[in-house]
């Protein structure tokens, strides 16, 4: 495509070869009526008489040998393992030895969509969800912890949807009784990424207050000694029950809870519990409730020992954390 502030485009570049090869035009002359250089003149004429007429079409701007350009081979290798694993560029590059910033601009060549776009289990293509620019991080372990809760339905005997098919699924759903939802209470610590998580039967004050607690002995255990606020959406269960109140007061914290409509303020367990859904509940088809269950345990454990890290540099949360 011609620029748009170019003097010659296709017919002013006829136009020219016109006037000095069939009128007898000096160069210099036809370049002066047409506002270019005597150089750009010389070169529309050349290509004229080397190729014809189609010499004087617009040509691509890419350069005719990139030296230092991705193999094709390590190209193919990373959209391939993009599709298996659907994992984001800090997580391929290391695993194929290729710089991030390389595997992002070859998935980009290769207009391959990004994660956020896509279903977590087909790859599809599915939505696109806007991103905030405003960040933070605590300055130590435990200053701040974020606390919420993802409901998710549960598996029946023999698989849901994901398993048999929608087609299966719809034709006996009439038959089936409801079998309800999974309860997942989860707790990050906003400086090292530490999170816990249990399946609970319900979000109601008690439960929520109870797994406070219990996460707290966990992230005792991994040296994260004192919390000193937990943070939590407007849900009554953590608004107005006296049980949580308790449970927070019992660790010597304090309440906090994001403005109203605004789960971007809790954001670290917000993204934490997509991250759960992605890698975790829809990574691979359970054919029972409790098979699924007894999956969030090894986990957790591989989120926290192992599991690179964007915002730690790629490293895992327990890098941020003193051995006990």
């Amino acid at each position: 495509m011609t620029h748009r502030n170019a003097r010659l485009n296709f017919r002013g570049r006829q136009l020219l070869v016109e006037r000095v090869c069939q009128q007898g035009w000096a160069v210099a002359h036809a370049a002066k009526a047409q506002g270019v250089s005597r150089q750009c003149a010389h070169r529309w004429i050349a290509r004229y008489r080397a190729e014809g007429e189609a010499g004087l079409h617009d040509r691509s701007s890419r350069p005719h040998h990139c030296p230092n350009q991705t193999p094709v081979e390590v190209e193919e290798a990373i959209v391939k393992k993009r599709q298996q694993e659907r994992r984001g560029q800090d997580w391929i590059g290391p695993e194929l030895g290729v710089p991030a910033r390389t595997v992002s601009r070859v998935l980009r060549r290769h207009d391959v969509p990004y994660l956020h776009e896509c279903d977590p289990l087909t790859g599809e293509v599915i939505r696109a969800s806007k991103t905030t620019a405003v960040r933070y991080e605590r300055d130590r372990p435990g200053e701040l912890v974020h606390v919420d809760v993802k409901k998710i339905g549960k598996i029946p005997e023999g698989g849901g949807w994901k398993a048999r098919g929608r087609e299966a699924t719809a034709a006996q759903r009439h038959k089936r009784t409801k079998i309800g939802y999974d309860y997942v209470h989860s707790m990050v610590d906003d400086h090292s990424r530490l999170a816990y998580s249990e399946i609970l039967p319900d979000e109601k004050g008690p439960t929520c207050a109870a797994f406070i607690l219990r996460a707290a002995v966990y992230f005792a255990a991994h040296g994260i000694a004192r919390i000193e606020r937990v943070i939590t959406d407007n849900h009554l269960s953590y608004r107005r029950s006296s049980d949580v109140r308790d449970a927070i007061a019992t660790l010597g914290a304090k309440h906090k809870f994001i403005k109203p409509h605004c789960p971007w303020q809790n954001g670290k367990v917000e993204r934490f519990n997509r991250t759960l859904q992605v890698e975790w509940a829809y990574r691979q088809v359970f054919l029972t409730n409790d098979d699924r269950a007894a999956a969030l345990a090894p986990w957790l454990e591989l989120y926290n020992t192992q599991r690179r890290h964007t915002a730690l540099d790629g490293l895992p949360p327990i890098s941020r954390l003193s051995p006990t």
